[in-house]
């Protein structure tokens, strides 16, 4: 170490705050609506099954996107896992393994292979031109991930599915409230699936949706997830219990009437980390194109050790120790877990920028629980551990 920093918990001092500021901390919107809203359900006494503001939440978000359809769901995770199967996916889908494991195990839950594909270096989704060579006989289709909620390349992406005959759904759980060359996220591919889980900018506690513009593929999917339930007494499809209740879609409108508060907070504290980082020998923020709509929800740091003398993991551990509880986004990447690392041994060898992202990627808090004079604290560390070279080796 070039220099001992005393300052740092990590080194035997105090941490410097006095609360844990987390990656993800839930922004609330207006908490006496939301109790209202909650007061009214009970009196009314429908809990569930296609409530009313099940119903008034879906017309709102398929407003805000610009599509026809908006099915709610009781998380991404089943959102996802219903499109898939609408969709009839089978057989090998070639998707990102730069991505939460949902977006894998969606797939394998169903056994379908995931066919992991490399990202490209700068944007961090999936690279369109490394996916017309990973495309088989078994290949049904593609599945992008709008990373950070930064747009893949929607037009390179339908091509080659329009080209080969794919099916292609976008898991957009970061990207609610974004756009793409001035159209909002949404309607892209046969279908998008959106996260409303409590870490999202815009929260139903636990939720997600299915939003499309496919009339057919709709009707199918609102079968499917309340147990293929055409009527009453009458099933004429196999489904499963994907439904939103009423409680979630109350928070869902009580967020979405907050919902460009929390965005011009995400923005400013954009704006607050860029200035602060800019200029700090190893360290890139990933910036946002401030043309396109976006929701500014992640705050992502790439750590060059060589020239930042640290690493990210190593700069993580600090953080955390000053109760800075920074994510390692996505770490160690989907191919490197179950059972993908078992099926998949050496996927790594042709996933280079996957592999260098995942040992570099951090990610910072934001949202409305932050203030600025904490930004300002982390990125006062962050300057800190990188102007004294730290090397924490045999420290940690």
């Amino acid at each position: 170490m070039k220099q001992h920093i005393d300052d740092l918990a990590i080194f035997g001092g105090t941490p410097t705050f006095s609360s844990d500021l987390h990656v993800g901390r839930p922004n609330i919107g207006d908490r006496e609506q939301l109790l209202a809203r909650i007061n009214d359900l009970l009196d009314r006494k429908w809990l569930s099954n296609n409530g009313p503001y099940v119903q008034e939440f879906e017309k709102r978000i398929a407003e805000t996107s610009g599509v026809k359809h908006c099915i709610a769901m009781c998380n991404g995770a089943v959102a996802l896992e219903i499109a898939i199967r609408s969709l009839g996916l089978s057989g090998e889908v070639i998707v990102p393994s730069f991505t939460f494991i949902a977006t894998a195990h969606a797939l394998q839950w169903q056994e379908i292979t995931p066919v992991f594909c490399d990202v490209d270096r700068r944007t961090h989704n999936i690279d369109p031109e490394l996916i017309e060579r990973m495309i088989t006989p078994r290949t049904t289709g593609i599945i992008g991930v709008h990373l950070w909620g930064r747009a893949c390349d929607v037009d390179a992406l339908t091509d080659i599915a329009q080209r080969h005959n794919l099916k292609l759904l976008f898991d957009a759980a970061h990207a609610f409230g974004c756009s793409y060359q001035g159209r909002m996220i949404g309607g892209f591919g046969n279908a998008e699936v959106y996260s409303f889980h409590a870490t999202k900018f815009l929260n139903t506690f636990e939720g997600g949706a299915v939003v499309t513009n496919d009339d057919e593929l709709a009707a199918r999917i609102r079968l499917m997830k309340n147990f293929g339930f055409a009527g009453y007494d009458d099933v004429s499809y196999i489904g499963t219990n994907g439904k939103m209740n009423e409680v979630s879609a109350a928070m869902g409108l009580t967020s979405l009437e907050s919902m460009d508060d929390f965005i011009d907070v995400n923005h400013r504290h954009y704006r607050h980390y860029l200035q602060e980082l800019s200029n700090i020998p190893g360290i890139t923020i990933q910036t946002y194109n401030e043309q396109e709509r976006c929701n500014y929800q992640y705050i992502i740091l790439e750590i060059d050790s060589e020239r930042a003398k640290v690493s990210r993991d190593q700069l993580h551990k600090i953080l955390w120790a000053e109760r800075v509880l920074a994510r390692r986004y996505f770490y160690p990447a989907c191919h490197r877990m179950e059972p993908y690392r078992s099926y998949f041994p050496h996927a790594g060898l042709l996933l280079p920028h996957t592999v260098t992202l995942a040992s570099q990627v951090l990610a910072l808090p934001t949202g409305t629980g932050m203030r600025p004079e904490d930004i300002g604290e982390i990125c006062r560390i962050i300057r800190l551990v990188v102007a004294n070279g730290v090397e924490v080796s045999g420290r940690l």
